[in-house]
């Protein structure tokens, strides 16, 4: 959970010291990429600058709707449902990514992200990888993968496929 590139480059100076150490005891090396979560909005902001030395992002979409909205995933239950009669929120956020406001930060993200580095990597983590309507956003803004729990893989694969079809169509 990193807002800055120089939180982000100390960290992987911590990663890339272990592997040498791991490559050196073991006499061989791999090849491997260094990225980060995106998991706050400072991170989404500031994804151009964290591209310069980050090679892919994975947007925490779980943590980035509670920092975000300001909502513990945890403590929403109690007052959630109660949002969504009021017109609050259309839908349960920890269940279908917010596309108009977390949704929005992925999308910058991924702009400032693809500017600095244009290969770079990029896809998301969390519940929302395994929401049809939340994967049909990621394949509108480009994400190459998401992750979601392994109950939720079938309904992933098949939201993923509709949606790529349908990007294709049009």
């Amino acid at each position: 959970m990193v807002a800055t590139r120089r939180e982000f480059d100390l960290m992987k100076a911590v990663v890339d010291g272990v592997a040498q150490a791991v490559f050196t005891e073991a006499g061989l090396t791999l090849s491997y990429i260094v990225g980060t979560m995106i998991e706050l909005p400072r991170a989404a902001l500031m994804a151009g600058s964290i591209a310069e030395t980050a090679r892919f992002f994975s947007f925490g979409t779980n943590d980035l709707t509670q920092t975000t909205l300001g909502l513990s995933r945890d403590d929403a239950a109690a007052f959630l449902e109660s949002y969504r009669a009021r017109g609050i929120f259309e839908r349960d956020p920890f269940a279908t990514l917010d596309v108009d406001g977390v949704g929005e930060l992925v999308r910058i993200a991924c702009e400032r992200g693809r500017a600095t580095r244009p290969e770079i990597k990029l896809g998301i983590c969390g519940e929302h990888g395994g929401d049809p309507d939340s994967i049909a956003f990621c394949q509108s803004v480009g994400l190459s993968y998401v992750s979601c729990s392994p109950y939720r893989v079938p309904i992933a694969r098949l939201a993923a496929a509709q949606a790529a079809l349908r990007q294709a169509r049009s």
